[in-house]
């Protein structure tokens, strides 16, 4: 078995096991108010964090390039028009057009 199977194995089992820790620990109650309202905020931060990775890391450390403007680009025409497929065809159309230079 490669490392890379067992990696995703063990990923899968810790996953697991998390997600049902969760149902044990309440044993039926409900979450608080405050906290339910926490959890929500948990996924779009998530989701920025590895957004401005993948925008910013080169490697082992911090870059600006054609893919930092392709997403600074898409993040505009999401937040002025809010279509994702507009988002994502100017970004894509902005990246390739600035590697291609």
């Amino acid at each position: 078995m490669s490392t890379s199977v067992a990696l995703i194995g063990g990923c899968a089992l810790l996953t697991a096991a998390i997600k049902g820790v969760g149902p044990v620990a309440l044993g039926g109650r409900e979450l608080p108010d405050w906290f339910s309202s926490l959890v929500v905020l948990l996924a779009p931060a998530l989701l920025a964090a590895l957004v401005v990775t993948q925008a910013l890391a080169d490697g082992d450390r911090l870059a600006v390039g054609p893919d930092t403007a392709g997403v600074a680009a898409g993040g505009v025409v999401a937040f002025k028009t809010g279509s994702i497929i507009a988002c994502v065809v100017v970004a894509a159309a902005l990246t390739t057009g600035l590697r291609a230079l």
